[in-house]
């Protein structure tokens, strides 16, 4: 099995907070085609979103983006942030494999475990920026009062472009850490499924 899908098969155990903040997740797909693995391989190759981060083309992506909505108003001696919500905005680009009914058994059997863990990726990164969401609008409201509503607005700001710089760190770290130990991982998964369709085709 090549690297290419190896490294899809990732997996994430990540905990939501009680009140997280909101998501909206919408889908949509790239089609591929092939009866063999080469041939879906490379087709994911070619075909995939492109990723800025790393320059190159991946089995699926995650596009997110962040709103902010912070209400201020007057409190005695100065201004506070007396309302804070942020959203996410997920957009997840999965494939979509065309020609699946004509491919040998093995062959589906795989690409039905690779797509389903490629989904499982994407959203492990959604939950990501949904807790890192909730800690914006935490820190946001903790901001507390400021002498002026400009200050108090430039330190929501800051507030802001640190924790989303830390989301962007955690989406890194994420990747990171999934790729460590997978190849061995997933050559065990893929050893004791295709055991079970060889001796599915021993009984038959």
């Amino acid at each position: 099995m090549k690297q290419l899908f190896l490294a899809a098969f990732l997996v994430a155990g990540i905990c939501l907070p009680a009140q997280a903040a909101s998501v909206s997740k919408s889908y949509s797909y790239f089609t591929i085609t092939g009866k063999t693995l080469d041939e879906i391989e490379q087709q994911l190759m070619t075909r995939g979103p492109e990723v800025k981060s790393t320059g190159g083309r991946h089995p699926g992506a995650t596009q997110m983006e962040f709103t902010n909505r912070i209400g201020y108003g007057p409190v005695k001696g100065g201004c506070a942030i007396v309302s804070a919500r942020v959203s996410v905005k997920a957009k997840i680009i999965l494939p979509r494999w065309r020609q699946n009914g004509k491919a040998p058994q093995d062959v589906k059997l795989i690409w039905n475990t690779l797509s389903s863990d490629i989904k499982r990726h994407e959203e492990s990164h959604v939950v990501i920026a949904k807790n890192h969401a909730y800690e914006l609008e935490q820190a946001l409201k903790a901001i507390g009062k400021q002498r002026t509503c400009e200050i108090a607005a430039a330190k929501a700001k800051a507030t802001s472009e640190k924790i989303l710089g830390a989301h962007d760190r955690a989406q890194d770290e994420f990747d990171r850490i999934e790729g460590i130990n997978f190849e061995s991982r997933i050559l065990r998964l893929l050893r004791y499924r295709l055991e079970r369709i060889e001796a599915g085709k021993l009984k038959g």
